[in-house]
């Protein structure tokens, strides 16, 4: 079977060759390109699977992504992760977008390359069969060698034909096996939704920070609250306690006064008294 199929080959022109080659180069890339892409999402993924937070991310996509979602967190506290991831993808990752759409056209590129193989080839042949008839033979074995030489120019032609065909159809077998296989875009969909559910996290966290410092200084400001009340309320004792200390220098004022009036009254009773006894004992 493998020499009869080198066999047909042999009998391909080059323009048939140049066809055939174009599709096996389509099919051949299609396959590298899944694998490729595969990788790299990938890559994505096991970043964002073993990293613990923002410094320790590798890939600079995901590093532009959080960048954008802290920025957009600190603007509004409702974030469009999906349209960051989005915008992120279709600037910093468009060479792997164009490989995945290129995926996704190898499948009916490697059949329209068939079908052109096989419509050239048709037509080659039908023209050289048309030339065939219209030719002029002479008689005898040249009659039968023009026959037998258009005949095989013609199977050319058919050859050229069904093995664009044969290829192209066998190239998409394989591109629709492999992305059943290994779908590039679902692999990409799930990589994206990793990212988003881990800038929601972020942005949790974020919130969950904001919202800790500011309970953090509501409590510091209650506490800065009872601190002032109890200072107002040791002013107040203060005072009272300045009023009555106040109120008992007066009130020792008047008494020392009237200690004093006392001890002056005193002494002049005594002077008095001493006064009246001293005559009485003279006479």
């Amino acid at each position: 079977m493998t020499n009869t199929m080198l066999g047909g080959l042999s009998l391909i022109d080059s323009t048939g060759l140049v066809i055939l080659a174009t599709t096996i180069s389509v099919l051949v890339l299609g396959i590298v390109a899944n694998f490729w892409l595969r990788n790299r999402y990938a890559d994505l993924e096991k970043d964002l699977r073993n990293t613990h937070g923002e410094a320790a991310l590798a890939h600079p996509v995901l590093r532009n992504m959080v960048r954008d979602a802290t920025e957009a967190a600190g603007r509004s506290r409702e974030i469009n992760t999906q349209g960051i991831v989005d915008d992120r993808f279709q600037s910093d990752l468009r060479p792997m977008l164009l490989g995945e759409r290129f995926i996704r056209s190898a499948t009916g590129l490697v059949i329209i390359l068939g079908l052109l193989g096989t419509f050239y080839g048709f037509t080659l042949s039908i023209g050289k069969i048309v030339h065939l008839v219209g030719a002029e033979t002479g008689v005898g074995t040249d009659v039968a060698q023009g026959v037998s030489q258009g005949l095989t120019n013609a199977l050319s032609g058919m050859a050229v034909a069904f093995s664009n065909s044969l290829v192209g159809i066998l190239s998409a077998v394989i591109l629709t096996v492999l992305g059943i296989l290994s779908n590039v875009s679902d692999r990409r969909t799930a990589v994206m939704s990793q990212i988003e559910t881990y800038l929601d996290r972020i942005r949790l966290r974020s919130v969950a920070s904001s919202t800790s410092e500011i309970e953090g200084f509501g409590d510091s400001m209650a506490l800065l609250d009872g601190a002032v009340v109890r200072f107002e309320s040791a002013l107040r004792t203060f005072a009272n306690t300045t009023k009555d200390f106040h109120e008992f220098n007066a009130h020792l004022k008047d008494n020392v006064q009237r200690l004093s009036l006392t001890f002056a009254d005193m002494n002049d009773s005594l002077k008095a008294q001493l006064g009246a006894s001293g005559p009485v004992r003279k006479g």
